[in-house]
């Protein structure tokens, strides 16, 4: 167990791990893991808020940098895990966005609390 971890601190104190954190193969999915994040927060908020249009421009978008992040050399699997999870938050909500408006008649039921 400890070889392990004294190989785990060599990874991390290595030149090749130092140069990857000062990438933009690292901040930039970094960066983009505030979409998902909100996604998840969104999916307990009540459906009349979401947005159809901007669900499918998200699921989309997460769509073609998932084949960017798979496709690129070398493979940025952390780019790849950050729009792999906005599109399953995405595509939640959208399920959502859908049972909401078109299966339960969402807005007919606004209309007969009024």
């Amino acid at each position: 167990m400890g070889s392990l971890v004294k190989k785990l601190f060599d990874q991390l104190k290595s030149k090749e791990f130092r140069e990857y954190l000062m990438s933009t193969h690292f901040w930039g999915p970094v960066a983009n893991w505030g979409i998902p994040l909100a996604a998840i927060a969104d999916t307990r908020k009540d459906p009349v808020y979401i947005s159809g249009k901007m669900t499918l421009a998200l699921t989309l978008y997460s769509l073609m940098f998932m084949r960017f992040a798979w496709r690129v050399k070398p493979r940025n699997m952390l780019l790849f895990a950050c729009h792999f999870t906005n599109e399953c938050a995405q595509i939640t909500q959208g399920v959502r966005f859908v049972n909401y408006h078109y299966i339960q008649g969402g807005e007919k039921k606004e209309d007969l609390k009024k």
